[in-house]
């Protein structure tokens, strides 16, 4: 598989664990066939809740979305993968950093191309069964 980087320099590989992969549908879409940034944005945030409530062994909630980039569109066909990483805890909040992945259907000849579309940081507070924040296992 071909990833898409600057010339003269070593490919890009995703960073984390990827968490999700589904493929990118047309009821997702704006009339000129790209992928709604929300859409994306929840994919997002179900990859980081999978990855933030394994680490926290139960229910976790986002907290807030930092630095979110959109750095090229998503379209109809499209296999999306989510990347997670945990850049840092604290007492009950776990921060992630996501990186969206696409892989490019091509028809012909053509390898697919793996692409970065789109990063952020998300963090999630893990929670008791009343919603209250609670501390981190260790």
């Amino acid at each position: 598989m071909t990833r898409s980087h600057e010339p003269g320099t070593m490919p890009r590989r995703p960073e984390g664990a990827a968490e999700l992969r589904t493929v990118a549908m047309p009821a997702d879409a704006n009339p000129a066939g790209d992928i709604f940034g929300g859409w994306v944005m929840a994919q997002m945030d179900i990859a980081g809740g999978i990855a933030a409530g394994q680490r926290a062994r139960g229910r976790v909630v986002t907290a807030a979305v930092d630095a979110m980039s959109f750095l090229k569109p998503v379209r109809v066909g499209d296999l999306v993968s989510v990347y997670c990483r945990i850049v840092g805890t604290g007492r009950s909040s776990i921060r992630l950093h996501l990186e969206t992945w696409v892989t490019r259907r091509r028809t012909g000849l053509d390898d697919p191309i793996e692409e970065l579309v789109t990063e952020a940081v998300f963090t999630f507070v893990a929670v008791d069964a009343e919603g209250r924040p609670r501390p981190l296992p260790d």
